[in-house]
């Protein structure tokens, strides 16, 4: 009896989880950023984030980080606002399939929750939601629509990240001739 109501109790959870995962809105969005370079790591809030990729304007705190880090702005926020144009229904099949979680995990070293815990299904549910919104995906759009109240940023690994959606872009347009 004891065994089966831990089953279900983990299946009621897994539930749950799937369920805030899939069914989010910008209401669960991420509202901060934990931006990691290196050994330097700041909270800042998706806002500032965003209106730095929005209008090139960055805040005291954000300039800071970079010029800690060493970081060019405009590199950053190309990376972040650079769209690529992905079919949401495909790019949902695709995510479900071996090859995308390979790429998920390999985005989820760049984009992650802070507990390091169920990354894979975070970034599905932002990737979709980003493209079920205008048909392209960008990683500050993953950023906004990340289904957790924090997002952890690797910010040395944001080429690369952008890199992988590149890539996810040409397999989708090779695998179903778009």
């Amino acid at each position: 009896m004891h065994f089966n109501f831990l089953w279900l109790r983990r299946i009621l959870v897994l539930v749950g989880i799937i369920c805030l995962l899939f069914l989010s809105t910008p209401a669960f969005a991420a509202e901060r950023v934990v931006l990691k370079y290196g050994i330097f790591r700041e909270s800042l809030s998706v806002e500032e984030i965003s209106t730095f990729a929005e209008t090139g304007e960055l805040s005291p705190l954000l300039k800071v980080n970079l010029a800690l880090a060493r970081q060019d702005p405009k590199a950053i926020r190309q990376y972040l606002t650079q769209p690529v144009k992905v079919n949401a229904v495909f790019l949902d099949r695709a995510l479900n399939s071996q090859i995308g979680n390979i790429i998920l995990d390999r985005v989820s070293q760049v984009i992650s929750t802070p507990s390091q815990r169920a990354n894979r299904q975070a970034l599905r549910a932002a990737l979709v939601l980003s493209a079920n919104q205008d048909g392209q995906v960008s990683l500050i759009e993953i950023i906004k629509n990340y289904p957790t109240n924090e997002v952890e940023v690797d910010g040395d690994r944001l080429q690369g990240a952008y890199r992988q959606l590149r890539r996810l872009q040409t397999n989708l347009q090779d695998l179903f001739g778009l």
